[in-house]
């Protein structure tokens, strides 16, 4: 898959502007603030319903402006396709896919990217809830129907939260039936995302050893596991907000009805805390993915070139999977102003590791940081309007 068109209504710092988009590389050039990130950004939106910068959709729509959008014009083989998605300010989003309505959640089954951008360092060394946000984005590429079940498991999730923390008066009397249909909704949801965490992990794993290799060199190892907070023994001492203890690691798929049995206990075990607290404790929005790195946690002993070397891994990795999975075929690889924080070595592996891909689309502040063979067509940027290419 490749986009051969971008056109970007009232998007970021962008009024209007549109870029043609070619097969092989792209380089988008121009100094910082002025809206390179914002034209991949929005490309990265339309794959994974989300922007990899920020958490809420408001600061996608330019300031005075009601709703933006995002128009894409994809080629898949001999057939093209036109997505088109509507941020609002207010209301739910809209979306077309070849000129009639659609489903935003429909998106990722037509468009399908792999971005890397200097946020991306927080994979390695930030906290459990960007590495869970970056397992569901590429969960939702190559499955899209998990768009649903994610959302409908952070709907149950929130109301089963407030009712806990109205439940005191409910655990007086030992009326808990409500707190107990919950649950059952909650474990139906979260036992999916759990299974298919679990598998997508067990997916990753080979090419992420490969791809790490790659950028850093045959000495090094790189492995992942997925911590499981519903196999925990115990929360003594936990607060809401503090990192679950790990729980082993899973390395292996883990089966629906096995996540099922697991969950279910883990809530039968932890309620007394969680009516104390008011908060649920286990559940995938608890789990976390331990990133290894020649057999010892890369959170806290990785140096920074190896951190940024096993968050590119990863990433590629991911356009691994997506070329050998995605209906879409290749995914279109995205490169954020990486190749100023690499030294000659990792720049030069770097560009054979995406080399291969059908489009491959980078910014830089610097053209001349970007490898010759990755130059490929070159559009300038500058205040938020496209001034060359």
């Amino acid at each position: 898959m490749i986009v051969t068109h971008l056109q970007l209504v009232d998007f970021r710092n962008y009024r209007s502007a549109e870029v043609a988009l070619r097969r092989g590389p792209n380089l988008i050039v121009g100094r910082n603030g002025q809206g390179k990130t914002n034209l991949v950004e929005s490309i990265g939106y339309l794959a994974t319903l989300g922007s990899h910068r920020v958490s809420s959709d408001q600061a996608l729509v330019r300031a005075g402006a009601e709703a933006a959008i995002v128009r894409a014009r994809l080629e898949h083989g001999e057939r093209e396709l036109l997505v088109e998605l509507q941020l609002n300010r207010s209301g739910a989003n809209r979306a077309q896919v070849a000129r009639a309505p659609a489903r935003p959640r429909d998106l990722p089954r037509h468009v399908s990217t792999v971005l890397f951008a200097p946020e991306d360092l927080l994979l390695v060394r930030g906290d459990p809830s960007g590495r869970r946000r970056m397992l569901d984005q590429l969960l939702v590429q190559l499955s899209p129907r998990m768009s649903g079940v994610l959302a409908d498991y952070d709907r149950v999730l929130r109301q089963r939260t407030t009712l806990l923390k109205t439940a005191r008066a409910a655990r007086r009397t030992g009326d808990l039936s409500t707190l107990e249909v919950w649950d059952e909704r909650l474990v139906a949801f979260g036992s999916e995302i759990i299974a298919a965490r679990a598998d997508l992990v067990m997916r990753l794993r080979p090419p992420l050893a490969e791809a790490y290799r790659a950028i850093a060199g045959e000495e090094h190892s790189a492995d992942l596991a997925l911590d499981l907070s519903v196999l925990l023994v115990d929360v003594d001492g936990a607060t809401p907000d503090a990192e679950p203890p790990p729980s082993g690691g899973q390395r292996e798929g883990i089966t629906a009805s096995a996540a099922s049995a697991a969950f279910r206990s883990a809530l039968e075990r932890m309620r007394p805390a969680e009516l104390e607290r008011g908060v649920t404790l286990a559940g995938p929005h608890r789990d976390d993915l331990v990133l290894e790195l020649n057999g010892r946690p890369a959170r806290g002993y990785a140096s920074h070139g190896e951190s940024w070397s096993f968050a590119l891994a990863l990433k590629l990795a991911a356009a691994v999977l997506l070329r050998e999975h995605s209906p879409t075929g290749d995914p279109v690889v995205i490169l954020d102003d990486v190749f100023a924080e690499l030294d000659e070595t990792r720049r030069s592996r770097l560009a054979d590791a995406v080399a291969g891909y059908e489009q491959v689309i980078i910014t830089a502040a610097v053209e001349a940081d970007v490898p010759a063979e990755l130059a490929g067509r070159v559009i300038r940027i500058e205040a938020g309007a496209v001034v060359e290419g």
